[in-house]
């Protein structure tokens, strides 16, 4: 059963509680953790007897049966082609330092964007940021 079938079962149990007894329950959480699921199941159950509603022992016994199935967790297809293509993907090359800099103006056609005054390429770079703080 998928997670939208569970949420849609949830929802109908929490509309019925809500309507026969003014209980207020998390659809979402209901659907996804099954401690939860059987709290409210035993709740309904309970009240079905108390208030004589046959409707919540019904809905009850449906979601307490989606809940006992687990849920499949599957791995999307695309996900599943993009960790492959990563996989067999060949390591990058290290480029050479001549690459590394720049490099417009040099090789790539491209005019060089440093103003007058930078320091050259062969210069470390001065630091940012006052004492390591950004």
């Amino acid at each position: 059963m998928s997670t939208t079938e569970r949420v849609a079962l949830a929802a109908h149990l929490h509309v019925v509680l809500r309507r026969k007894t003014g209980r207020v329950t998390d659809v979402e959480w209901m659907a996804a953790n099954t401690e939860y699921a059987a709290e409210i199941v035993r709740f309904a159950r309970l009240k079905a007897v108390e208030d004589n509603a046959p409707e919540l022992a019904e809905w009850a016994d449906k979601l307490e049966r989606v809940m006992a199935v687990p849920l499949a967790v599957r791995t999307p297809p695309l996900v599943e082609r993009a960790a492959t293509a990563l996989r067999e993907r060949p390591a990058p090359a290290s480029a050479p330092a001549e690459a590394r800099s720049s490099g417009f103006g040099r090789h790539s056609g491209f005019f060089d964007s440093r103003l007058p005054g930078d320091a050259p390429d062969d210069e470390p770079p001065a630091p940012r940021y006052v004492g390591g703080i950004r």
